[in-house]
């Protein structure tokens, strides 16, 4: 770097904002095109470090095959006075670990919303080859309209290429770290998704699920605990998130999602009023080996063991080297079984390549679908896998049925026991409870009133709402014509909220007329009641007027009236005016 802290002529450094383990990070300036970027430059004691360099070569050269929303762009790469940088794009933020911090446990909204970012950065990341292998918050940076972008590819590997892994040493953070990561196995896509699980569960517990005070000890809690249930630690949190926590989560790879892309389907509908509820996922753990006692041979790393290995072959090519010497030449006559050896691998390798591609084949090309009617996803997963079959478990579809439990198949595509080719995709339909079945509003002439009384007080609506809505029809006022929303024996859920229609024939309104005031009290029942008007009749007490008042009464005829006359009125089944006289 120049004195005046400008790099190759171009970039300005203004500020340190960050320190990782191999490089310190700036924010600068581009002076070219005149926009802010964070420069990442290697630490000078590791300049020559032939591992760090190409650690850092390699961030830069995963990350530029990289064009995502959700993953920090790269703009350049250099070397400056044997300085080595990568210049990319500054995001201003707070990373997920200081949101985490700050905040505690995140909304289930939030946190699935960040997910599906991740998972969606990750899966383009795996479609290039390319492992991240150190997903945690730290290297989540949250922007404030709540985007975020991932970073620090420094130990992603791609698929062929050189483990950056010193012996008996794990690359990434201990405390996101794949099980099979710490027993020294090569990282894979499905080791990427067990992390994005540890952080999902961090952002909705707010802290990490395994803790201790070395990391070896939380790398083995990794290996050996059951994960701890996120909703003991989150109770706000649905059913169906923490299943997909579990899933992304479990010690044997091969029970994870197949995918990054399988997960983000998952996490899109998580949030959805039918998954709310759904069964707790039950995925049986590896079993652990034995505790070793004091007489066993502890077992060596795979590295000790393979550096032996190498040692033996070396010790029996020089024996067998120095047996050679003291033989007489047999080159004349190994040489045909030579080439008949040659020839014969060759023609067998041409066979497997054949017998893997299924020109050729053993045994039958088709196999039986399983019964997995009444199973668990995770129990017909296994079962279809045993059978050479794959279970779609993202386009399932869920529904409501008379007597299967939530959670439990109830059909397949195909059938159970058809005869399908190997590795055809099955498909089924789960059930979502136990639901009950909608009555028929409109039979025997049910009336509106009657309707929302028996709705009202029947445990079974308890969470239903009614519209109700009047139409003309030739019916009697008031009765039921039409149920909508939830036509007569649709199954629906007692324990979930739902809406019906219920139509119903108009009932009339009528003007109370001018004219009854005055008559005779039994002809204006009559003339109310030919206009389909009920009517109830009220007799004035006259016991506490004085006898001049009461001289001046009529009698039997109509004073007043409830309705007033000349007010609109609708006769409903519990409506009725009231006529008072003396």
């Amino acid at each position: 770097m120049s004195r005046k802290n400008v790099i190759a002529n171009r970039y300005e450094v203004v500020q340190h904002i960050g320190q990782g383990g191999m490089a310190d990070v700036f924010r600068g300036v581009d002076t070219i095109l005149n926009r802010e970027v964070a420069i990442k430059i290697l630490r000078a004691d590791l300049s020559t470090d032939a591992v760090s360099i190409l650690r850092f070569e390699r961030e830069a050269q995963a990350a530029t095959a990289l064009a995502h929303p959700n993953i920090v762009e790269i703009y350049d790469v250099g070397d400056y006075k044997g300085h080595h940088y990568i210049v990319m794009e500054f995001v201003p933020g707070r990373t997920l670990k200081q949101v985490i911090r700050a905040r505690g446990p995140l909304l289930k909204e939030e946190a699935v919303d960040i997910m599906k970012q991740l998972t969606s950065a990750v899966a383009e990341a795996h479609t290039k080859g390319i492992i991240h292998r150190d997903i945690k918050p730290q290297n989540v940076i949250v922007k404030a309209d709540g985007s975020v972008k991932i970073l620090d590819f420094g130990i992603a590997t791609a698929k062929g290429s050189m483990q950056l892994t010193q012996a008996n040493n794990v690359m990434g953070s201990v405390h996101y770290l794949a099980p099979e990561l710490a027993k020294g196995e090569q990282a894979s896509a499905q080791s990427d998704i067990y992390a994005l699980g540890i952080v999902l569960y961090e952002m909705l517990a707010g802290d990490v699920p395994f803790k201790a005070d070395q990391a070896v000890q939380v790398a083995l809690r990794h290996m050996r605990d059951p994960m701890p249930s996120l909703r003991e630690a989150n109770p706000t949190v649905p059913q169906s998130i923490e299943n997909i926590v579990i899933r992304a989560t479990a010690k044997d790879p091969k029970k994870r999602y197949r995918s990054c892309r399988e997960m983000w389907q998952d996490l899109s509908t998580c949030l959805k009023a039918e998954r709310v509820n759904e069964p707790k996922l039950v995925i049986e753990n590896p079993p652990q080996p034995k505790k070793e006692t004091g007489t066993q041979v502890k077992a060596k790393p795979a590295a000790v063991q393979g550096r032996e290995t190498k040692k033996e072959v070396h010790k029996e090519n020089r024996r067998e080297a120095r047996r050679n010497e003291s033989e007489p030449d047999p080159k004349n006559r190994l040489l045909p079984w030579l080439f008949g050896i040659i020839g014969a691998v060759a023609l067998a390798g041409v066979i497997t390549a054949l017998i893997f591609t299924d020109v050729i084949h053993f045994g039958p090309r088709t196999v039986s679908v399983p019964d997995i009617q009444g199973m668990t996803i995770q129990a017909a997963r296994d079962a279809c896998d045993e059978a050479q079959l794959v279970l779609d478990t993202i386009n399932v579809e869920y529904t409501l049925t008379d007597d299967v439990e939530r959670g439990l198949i109830i059909s397949c595509t195909p059938s159970v026991g058809d005869e399908v080719e190997k590795n055809t995709e099955v498909k089924v339909v789960v059930s979502n409870g136990i639901g009950v079945r909608i009555e028929d509003f409109t039979a025997s002439g049910m009336s509106i009133s009657k309707a929302e009384e028996y709705i009202a007080t029947n445990p079974n609506y308890k969470l239903m709402k009614v519209t109700a809505v009047e139409e003309d029809s030739g019916e009697p006022p008031g009765t039921i014509i039409r149920q909508e929303g939830l036509e007569p024996g649709t199954l629906f859920s007692p324990d979930l909220a739902s809406n019906i229609t219920l139509v119903y024939s108009r009932y009339p309104t009528v003007i109370i007329p001018d004219d009854i005031i005055g008559k005779p009290i039994n002809d204006a029942i009559s003339e109310l009641e030919a206009m389909g008007i009920i009517v109830r009749s009220s007799n004035r007490d006259i016991t506490m007027l004085p006898p001049e008042q009461i001289d001046q009464l009529q009698f039997g005829v109509v004073i007043d009236s409830d309705p007033y006359v000349g007010n609109s009125y609708v006769q409903k089944d519990d409506n009725y005016v009231i006529l008072y006289y003396y």
